[in-house]
């Protein structure tokens, strides 16, 4: 079966390639998004769902029940103005795969695989992903930009753009599967990851798409209207200021303590509701975790991390029992 479907193969100059798909936050969804409208990218190829997801369960809409689409993954270009077709070039051209869901654990090195063998056919020689750093900030505070890359000549270059090393640690997902896999594969590549509060997880932070949308805008010297997104951030950040009041909080005298932190997750968990990749995730790692029970561990971290183990603990828990009772 045919992995990809491409309608045309566009000529590029020295195209970059952004690659994103949802996450904490949405921070890299929303911004490739609207990267993708302000430029008017053009879409030119899409990934055919069926080898790298699968149903999990059916949707119910005015009372009938069907099976939903499966997720999409597209490629988009952009051919910049400045960047000449002939001579010295002055700018860069856009590749830019978006994907409205992270794939199947089991799947995701052979999506990468295809991500980076389509990008090696146009001539890609360096990537970028965006991601999301959750901080001990508040919603009001402008977000750093931290960045890692695969070569130390990268790093030297952004942090020319006053954007802030992640010298340890490791990017979890597929951004830092694909960053990984790239490397191997003869591409530079960097990561950017733009802060967010830790008790908005849950929710959309067009604040901290700015900022790395921002950072990319600058690294490749591209102009962007960004009034949509601030836009955005302001709405966002009026309506947190409106729960952090009915929660009678107040940030404007300091940063937001431990016991107000839990207090607004579990308010914005009522209100929220978990991306449908990272539901899926979920899921996969409690299958995994039913033949291995090794892989509780990893599952019982990424509950924690969306702050909805309470939602998952009776599950979770019997995972435990089952294996006693099978073991008796």
């Amino acid at each position: 079966m045919e992995r990809s479907k491409v309608r045309k193969k566009p000529k590029l100059k020295n195209p970059y390639l952004i690659c994103a798909w949802p996450g904490m936050g949405e921070v890299a969804f929303k911004a490739a998004r609207y990267l993708i409208e302000k430029l008017k990218a053009e879409e030119f190829a899409e990934f055919l769902p069926h080898d790298f997801f699968y149903f999990t369960a059916s949707v119910i809409q005015n009372g009938i029940l069907s099976i939903p689409e499966l997720p999409y993954g597209k490629f988009y270009y952009w051919k910049n103005p400045r960047a000449k077709r002939g001579g010295k070039c002055e700018g860069v051209d856009l590749v830019i795969f978006l994907s409205n869901a992270q794939p199947d654990l089991s799947k995701a090195q052979d999506y990468c695989r295809e991500i980076i063998h389509a990008a090696k056919n146009l001539n890609v020689n360096k990537v970028a992903t965006f991601a999301s750093m959750p901080q001990a900030i508040d919603h009001n505070q402008s977000p750093a930009v931290w960045f890692a890359g695969t070569t130390q000549q990268l790093n030297n270059d952004l942090k020319k753009y006053g954007l802030n090393l992640l010298s340890e640690g490791q990017i979890s997902g597929m951004n830092g599967l694909f960053l990984g896999m790239a490397k191997k594969e003869g591409l530079g590549g960097f990561c950017l990851l733009g802060e967010i509060p830790l008790y908005t997880i849950q929710i959309e932070n067009p604040r901290a798409s700015y900022a790395v949308l921002n950072a990319m805008g600058r690294i490749l010297n591209i102009e962007i209207d960004f009034s949509g997104l601030i836009e955005q951030a302001q709405v966002m950040e009026e309506e947190i200021n409106k729960l952090l009041d009915y929660l009678k909080l107040d940030s404007t005298v300091g940063p937001i303590g431990e016991e107000d932190i839990e207090k607004i997750k579990k308010s914005l968990t009522q209100l929220t509701k978990l991306p449908a990749s990272i539901k899926e995730k979920i899921d996969q790692l409690f299958l995994a975790a039913q033949s291995d029970i090794t892989k509780a561990n990893e599952l019982k971290v990424e509950l924690d991390k969306w702050n909805v183990y309470k939602e998952y603990e009776d599950r979770f828990l019997d995972l435990f029992k089952k294996r006693k009772d099978s073991s008796n």
